[in-house]
């Protein structure tokens, strides 16, 4: 019988995906300080899509470490010179990055930018109340990254020595608007192994190799104080740039079947890249019931 509880729970995750004929690239499965990882395809990078915005959040995590901005930093404060629409001076970092601006304006990363600057589009619309509604889009990432990059300059090549490097992560490319701006919300392009080290560091509220690279206590606020969206499972609640659930797990969530799911009560971490069209959700859950199994709380169904 294998005694590497990863290796346990990867089996039982592989055998779902292939009974199921989903669309995995690579599975990576972390339980304490074990490891394991199967692909169906080969470790190239790839698009993961609405995971970005939780490396965006990483990135606002260590510039509130740094002191260059914090989650109540307003946009007037980082672009001052951008027209705002009613109400949108007193939208802050920590709206854009929950998607609570309350401003009614929804641009993903596989659109074309049609106007001469994405951020002062958004930002010339009016707000019906910061904090208000939930509205779930790539725009307000992005425009929290040009907050950011108003104080850093070009977000990425300020990540590389911060978070990117220490990690191992070579280089990664991360898509642009037509201005040379990170899109932040989408676009980032990594491997299921690299992935995996961003999950570590989350499971491990922000250490990585003996380092902090961000603060736990920012980890932490990731996963809590949630945002009711008014939308059904597996959608109801949103934190920094994260998902709640399924379970007692939470997630970073991007399209096609891109995960990174956190259980920390049994010290686990599940990272999947795919490209599963119709039941990409299933990946994710197979991912927390795997976890569970392996302690011997209940088998996968």
């Amino acid at each position: 019988m294998c005694s590497n509880p990863a290796e346990v729970a990867l089996a039982r995750i592989v055998d779902g995906i292939d009974a199921e004929h989903l669309g995995a690239y690579g599975v990576h499965v972390r339980i304490g300080g074990d490891e394991a990882e199967d692909r169906w395809r080969s470790d190239d990078r790839v698009n993961v899509y609405s995971v970005s915005k939780g490396v965006c959040a990483l990135a606002v995590g260590v510039a509130t470490d740094e002191g260059l901005l914090t989650l109540d930093t307003r946009v007037p404060e980082l672009l001052p010179d951008v027209p705002l629409g009613d109400g949108v001076e007193a939208v802050t970092v920590r709206h854009l990055l929950t998607m609570t601006s309350g401003i009614d304006f929804a641009w993903f990363g596989d659109e074309v930018v049609t106007w001469p600057d994405l951020a002062a589009e958004m930002l010339s619309r009016p707000t019906v109340g910061p904090g208000s509604v939930f509205r779930y889009s790539d725009a307000s990432p992005y425009v929290a990254m040009r907050m950011l990059g108003a104080v850093v300059g070009d977000v990425r090549d300020w990540l590389l020595p911060r978070l990117f490097d220490p990690l191992d992560i070579h280089n990664p490319q991360w898509h642009r608007c037509p201005l040379g701006w990170i899109v932040g919300g989408s676009g980032l392009e990594l491997r299921t192994s690299e992935l995996a080290r961003i999950g570590t560091l989350l499971r491990d509220r922000g250490r990585w190799d003996g380092t902090q690279i961000v603060s736990a206590e920012w980890i932490d606020g990731m996963h809590s104080d949630w945002v009711e969206t008014g939308g059904g499972a597996p959608f109801e609640r949103y934190g920094i740039a994260a998902w709640d659930g399924p379970l007692d797990t939470w997630r970073l969530d991007g399209r096609y079947g891109q995960y990174v799911v956190v259980d920390q009560a049994r010290d686990a971490v599940v990272t999947v890249t795919a490209h599963e069209e119709t039941n990409d959700h299933r990946l994710a859950e197979l991912a927390e019931l795997a976890a569970d199994a392996v302690r011997g709380i209940h088998p996968i169904a």
